[in-house]
C-alpha cells in the first residue's frame, strides 16, 4: 500500500477522504491517519432520500452518511456533509433518465465520478487546502518514467474499478490517491476490524444508489412523466412477435424477461429503436458487433488524441466483459472508431468502451447508437 502522497512530511500533507459511510473509504481514512497524515473525512449528500425507496443496500444515503460520521469520530478526524443534491440530480439523475428513454444503458456510477466526485468534490478538497483527495477505489496510481501520474487496474482484478474512472483528467489523476488499490477487499476488511470500525462488515451496496430496489422504470417515470411508452417486439426479419410496456424495460444483449413463447431458437434484444418504441430481437447470432463508434473520448495515452492511423489496445464495453483486442482510430469532434479482432456481444449504446494497454487505462468514450 502506497504511503507516499506528496514531497512534504506526512503530518505537514493534508489528504481530503471521500467517505461514502463504506468500509472502503472508511479504510482509507484509517490507514492515512495512521501513516500520519493531517487527515479530514467529507461526504457527499447526493439526493432526496424521500426520492428513493429506503433500503439496507442504498449508497450515500442517511445511515451511510451517520457511519461515516461514527468512523470520523472514532479516528478523530474532521467530517464535513456536502450537499450537491442539485448538482446530482442535473448531471447524473437526470441524465441516467434521458439516457433510458433515448434506448441506451447508462453507466451512473462513470457520470458520477466524472461530476459530482472528481470534478466538484476535488474542488471542494482544493479549498479545503487539500493537498490530495483520496478514496476507496479499487486502481493503482502509478508515476510513469515520464513523471506523469497514470491510472491501473486494481491489483485484485476481480474488484478493479478502473472501468468506472475512465473519465478522469490528467489534473484529476495528479490529485487523486488510491490507497486500496494494492490490496483485495478481504484484506481491506482486515484492516477495518484491527482498526475497529464499525462498518468492518457492512455489506456492499449492490445497486445504483439513487435506485436500490433495481426498479429503473419507476425513477425514470418520475423524472420524465410520460417518457415510457409501450410499443412492438419485432423480430429481426420483421415479424411482430409481440407488446412491451417500455423500451426501458430492455437492453442489448438481454434473453430473460422477453416473454416470447413458441420460438425453437432462444431469443435477444439485438437493438432498440426508441423513435418507434420497438424493441428487436433475434439469435444470438444477430448480437456480434466488431465495429462501432464511441464519443467524449478521454484519453489518458499520450498526446491530446487517439492517433488518426490508430493504436492497438484492449478495450472492455462492459465492467463485467474480459478485455478484448482491438484497434481504436481517432475521429473529428472527440469520437473515435473501435474496431475489435474478434466481434462480441451485447456491445449496448450508452455504455462506456475503456481502453487500456494490459492494466495500464488509456481512457474511453461511450458507445453509440
Amino acid at each position: 500500500m502506497h504511503s507516499v502522497l506528496s514531497t512534504k512530511a506526512p503530518q505537514d500533507t493534508r489528504v481530503m477522504v471521500a467517505m461514502s459511510g463504506g468500509v472502503d473509504s472508511s479504510v482509507t481514512a484509517a490507514v492515512l491517519k495512521e501513516q500520519g497524515y493531517d487527515v479530514v473525512g467529507i461526504t457527499m449528500q447526493l439526493y432526496d432520500h424521500g426520492f428513493v425507496i429506503e433500503g439496507s443496500k442504498t449508497c450515500c444515503a442517511g445511515q451511510d452518511i451517520y457511519d461515516a460520521s461514527r468512523v470520523a469520530d472514532h479516528l478523530g478526524i474532521p467530517h464535513y456533509v456536502v450537499d450537491y443534491e442539485r448538482n446530482f440530480l442535473t448531471d447524473v439523475m437526470e441524465a441516467f433518465a434521458d439516457s433510458y428513454v433515448a434506448g441506451e444503458t447508462p453507466v451512473p456510477c462513470v457520470l458520477c465520478n466524472q461530476t459530482v466526485k472528481f470534478r466538484d468534490l476535488v474542488q471542494a478538497a482544493r479549498d479545503l487546502g487539500a493537498d490530495a483527495l483520496a478514496t476507496g477505489h479499487y486502481v493503482r496510481r502509478v508515476v510513469g518514467e515520464d513523471g506523469r501520474a497514470q491510472l491501473w487496474r486494481g491489483a485484485d482484478h476481480g474488484r478493479d474499478q478502473s472501468y468506472f474512472l475512465f473519465t478522469t483528467t490528467q489534473e484529476q489523476l495528479d490529485f487523486l490517491r488510491f490507497p486500496l488499490g494494492d490490496i483485495s477487499k478481504d484484506e481491506t476488511r482486515a484492516i477495518a476490524r484491527r482498526h475497529d470500525l464499525v462498518v468492518a462488515d457492512k455489506p456492499d451496496s449492490q445497486d445504483i444508489c439513487f435506485v436500490p430496489d433495481g426498479n429503473y422504470a419507476r425513477v425514470v417515470e418520475k423524472l420524465r412523466p410520460g417518457a415510457i411508452q409501450p410499443g412492438e417486439i419485432v423480430h429481426v426479419d420483421g415479424t411482430v412477435m409481440g407488446r412491451h410496456e417500455g423500451i426501458i424495460h430492455y437492453t442489448v444483449g438481454q434473453r430473460r424477461g422477453l416473454d416470447i413463447g413458441g420460438m425453437a431458437d432462444r431469443l435477444y434484444v439485438v437493438r432498440l429503436e426508441p423513435e418507434h418504441h420497438r424493441v428487436i430481437v433475434g439469435p444470438r447470432s444477430a448480437l456480434g458487433t466488431g465495429r462501432f463508434t464511441v464519443r467524449a473520448v478521454n484519453w489518458l495515452g499520450g498526446g491530446e488524441h487517439i492517433p488518426a492511423d490508430g493504436v492497438a489496445l484492449t478495450v472492455k464495453v462492459r465492467n463485467s466483459f474480459r478485455p478484448a483486442e482491438a484497434m481504436a482510430y481517432g475521429l473529428p469532434d472527440g469520437r473515435a472508431e473501435v474496431r475489435l479482432l474478434h466481434p462480441v456481444d451485447g456491445v449496448a449504446p450508452g455504455q462506456a468502451c475503456v481502453f487500456y494497454d494490459g492494466d495500464h487505462l488509456l481512457g474511453g468514450g461511450w458507445i453509440t447508437r
